[in-house]
């Protein structure tokens, strides 16, 4: 109980920190924090599908890229900025479909098709929306006006923050759940499950359907915060930011992917803004993939599995060590 109040202060403080700062930030600042936010909800939605269930995606973008152009689309081509709720109620059917066809399909055979078909339909929308340029607008991509309350900087961060914290008690809620639990189970002993008479097919397809229904409403928030969609919302790049968070911040903790997203974040403004010192840093991406190996190296379970896993490892030594002293002081 202890240890549950701890962890609950830390986060309470940590959400006090986050609700006062748009009084003692910058707007660019806040401007990043909002990106993260944003970002560590879609890293969330794959640790769902990858640190829970044991599934790899490389075409994650796709739910992403679905929300943000729904309500750009709508937005745009009726021209009324209030379309935003039925952008999203598009997105959202959309994206629970096109979950449900992918994993029916792929995971009766192998994982391993899924992460294929996964990566080839992403890659088929990307071109869609490159070459559909009468509505997608192309690789230059689309403009559209967003609800006028919404325009406001400081309503946007408290927004996100919120959508930040809902979707994190949504899915913790969900793998604290027996479905969540199973979700685990099957990630640890697929075979073992499904002789128990679990359907394992149904359970990942529900895994996938929210997963990707959660990487949805990130793209509806993504889009909404910049006002602009382009083909890179559906690119491989979208993707890869996704796992490399749920990596670096810990797969299978939620938490580590709010980290994760963080790090990667402050990492690519911090290597940018470097490279008035020097034009080396103009190579960020090298300089931030050797960061990637250095924290692999020293955090192999990401930075919250890792020192979770320690933690426990001392505490199971200590009471441990405590029941061994209270052996000897009864003999």
């Amino acid at each position: 109980m202890l240890k549950f109040l701890n962890n609950r202060a830390v986060l309470l403080a940590f959400l006090v920190v986050l609700a006062v700062m748009p009084l003692i930030s910058s707007k660019t600042f806040m401007a990043t924090l909002i990106q993260i936010f944003i970002i560590a909800v879609y890293a969330m939605s794959y640790d769902l599908l990858l640190g829970y269930t044991g599934i790899v995606s490389f075409g994650h973008a796709m739910f992403f890229g679905i929300g943000a152009y729904s309500v750009a689309i709508m937005s745009d081509k009726l021209d009324d900025p209030n379309m935003v709720v039925p952008g999203i109620l598009i997105g959202l059917i959309i994206s629970v479909l096109l979950s449900v066809a992918i994993g029916f399909l792929s995971l009766r055979v192998r994982e391993v098709y899924f992460s294929m078909i996964t990566l080839a339909v992403a890659e088929l929308l990307f071109i869609v929306a490159e070459k559909w340029t009468r509505v997608t607008g192309g690789n230059d991509g689309m403009s559209f006006s967003i609800p006028e309350f919404l325009r406001d900087r400081t309503v946007m961060y408290y927004a996100a923050l919120l959508f930040l914290v809902c979707m994190y008690l949504f899915l913790k809620r969900v793998v604290d759940s027996p479905l969540g639990k199973t979700l685990q189970a099957i990630r640890e002993n697929e075979q073992r499950v499904e002789s128990l008479g679990y359907n394992v097919l149904g359970f990942k397809v529900v895994s996938i359907v929210i997963s990707g229904a959660v990487a949805t409403l990130a793209g509806v928030m993504f889009g909404l915060f910049q006002r602009f969609v382009n083909t890179s919302v559906l690119g491989l790049d979208k993707t890869i930011e996704a796992l490399l968070a749920t990596i670096i911040g810990g797969a299978g903790t939620l938490i580590g992917s709010v980290l994760g997203a963080g790090v990667i974040r402050f990492a690519q403004d911090w290597l940018t803004s470097l490279t008035k010192v020097h034009p080396i840093f103009e190579r960020w991406m090298i300089i931030f993939g050797i960061l990637y190996i250095l924290i692999v190296m020293f955090f192999p379970k990401g930075i919250v599995g890792t020192i979770r896993e320690k933690f426990m490892t001392n505490r199971g030594n200590g009471d441990a060590l405590r029941a061994g002293e209270r052996n000897q002081t009864s003999l």
